[in-house]
C-alpha cells in the first residue's frame, strides 16, 4: 500500500527511520512528490553542520568518514551521511557501495547511512544530494557527513553544498602536488593526510601547510593539516575538534550565512537548468514550431544562436 506524503512527512519528524529511507528514495526519484514533500518539510531544515568530505579515488575517504562517525558520536550527536557514488551505467543506481565499510553503525539508531547515485552529474553531486540533506534535517541529524565521487578541477560543487569541506590526500600519490597545481586547496576547510602511517605522511603534510602560508584567503579561517590514520583511530580526534572550530568560526564571523546564500543560489541554478533542459526535450520532440525551427536552422535561414534565444523566451512564457 502506497503511504501518502503527508503520513511520510509526520512519520519522518517522529523519528521514523523507515520513513526517512522512504524520504530519501521520493526525493531522489524527482518529479512532483518530491517537490510536495520537500515543502512540507522545508521549515524544519537548515539546522544541521553540513561537512562535505572529497578527495581522489582511493584515499580512503570512506574509512576516514566511518572514523569520524566513531568519534562525533562520542559527542551524543546524530550523524548522517550521503555517501555519492558514481551512478551505474546499467540500473543508474550507485556503483561503489562506500555503506558496506561502515557497517559497524548499522545498529547505532542515532546514526543513517544512505548511498546515493550521482545521476552522471559533473560537480560530483546529484540534483537530489540538497534534498536528501534536507531530510535528515527535519529528521533533526546534528551532523551531515556528504563523501563525494572525487575531486577534480570540474568537481567543485561540495564546496558549494557543504558548510565545511574536508579534503583527503595521501602521501606518495602525487595527490599533494596535484592538489597545488589544480587549484583544488581553494576548496578546502580542513586537510587530512590520510594513512599517515606510509613513508612521506610527515612531508606531505608539511609541503601542504607551506603551500597554505603562501595562498591568500577569502576570511580569517586558516586551514589545519591533520595527518590521520583512519584504521586506528589516530588524528580523527583533532579532525573533529577542527571541525567544531570551523562551524563556530562560520556562525561568529557571519559567513555561514554567506555560504549558504551562494547554495541556495547553485541549486536554484541546476533546478532551473533541469526544468529547462526537460521542457526543452519535450518542445523538440511534441512542437512543430520547434521542428520548423530546426528545418530554418539546416537551411541557413536562422543560426542556432538566434533560435536559442527565441527558445528561452518561449520557455520562460510557458511556466508563467
Amino acid at each position: 500500500m502506497k503511504i501518502s506524503l503527508e503520513t511520510l512527512s509526520k512519520d519522518l519528524l517522529a523519528g521514523n527511520r523507515r520513513a526517512l529511507a522512504r524520504a530519501i528514495s521520493v526525493v531522489e526519484d524527482g518529479g512532483s512528490d518530491a517537490s510536495d514533500l520537500v515543502k512540507s518539510l522545508f521549515s524544519y531544515t537548515g539546522r544541521a553542520h553540513l561537512v562535505g568530505i572529497t578527495g581522489s579515488p582511493g584515499v580512503g575517504k570512506s574509512t576516514l568518514v566511518d572514523a569520524l562517525i566513531t568519534e562525533i558520536r562520542k559527542s551524543g550527536l546524530k550523524v548522517g551521511v550521503l555517501a555519492v557514488d558514481p551512478s551505474s551505467p546499467f540500473t543508474g543506481g550507485a556503483i561503489l557501495g562506500d555503506r558496506i565499510r561502515m557497517q559497524g553503525h548499522t545498529l547505532d539508531k542515532s546514526v543513517f547511512i544512505r548511498s546515493m547515485a550521482n545521476h552522471n552529474q559533473a560537480g560530483g553531486l546529484g540534483l537530489a544530494t540538497y534534498d536528501a540533506v534536507r531530510m535528515l534535517e527535519a529528521a533533526e541529524f546534528d551532523v551531515i557527513l556528504i563523501e563525494t565521487v572525487g575531486v577534480g578541477q570540474s568537481e567543485l560543487a561540495i564546496a558549494q553544498t557543504a558548510d565545511t569541506t574536508i579534503l583527503v590526500l595521501m602521501p606518495g600519490s602525487g595527490d599533494d602536488i596535484q592538489a597545488i597545481k589544480s587549484g583544488i586547496m581553494e576548496i578546502g576547510d580542513i586537510f587530512v593526510v590520510n594513512k599517515g602511517d606510509l613513508p612521506g605522511a610527515n612531508k606531505s603534510a608539511s609541503e601542504i601547510t607551506s603551500s597554505l602560508e603562501l595562498s591568500s584567503f577569502a576570511n580569517d579561517w586558516r586551514p589545519p593539516v591533520i595527518v590521520a590514520v583512519s584504521e586506528t583511530g589516530q588524528g580523527i580526534d583533532s579532525l573533529w575538534s577542527s571541525l567544531q572550530e570551523h562551524f563556530k568560526f562560520l556562525k561568529e564571523s557571519g559567513v555561514l550565512l554567506n555560504r549558504r546564500k551562494a547554495k541556495v543560489q547553485a541549486e536554484l541554478a541546476e533546478l532551473v537548468a533541469a526544468r529547462a533542459r526537460e521542457n526543452l526535450k519535450n518542445s523538440m520532440e511534441s512542437s512543430d514550431s520547434v521542428q520548423q525551427l530546426l528545418e530554418q536552422i539546416l537551411d541557413k535561414k536562422v543560426d542556432p544562436h538566434t533560435a536559442a534565444e527565441g527558445l528561452i523566451q518561449d520557455l520562460f512564457r510557458a511556466r508563467d
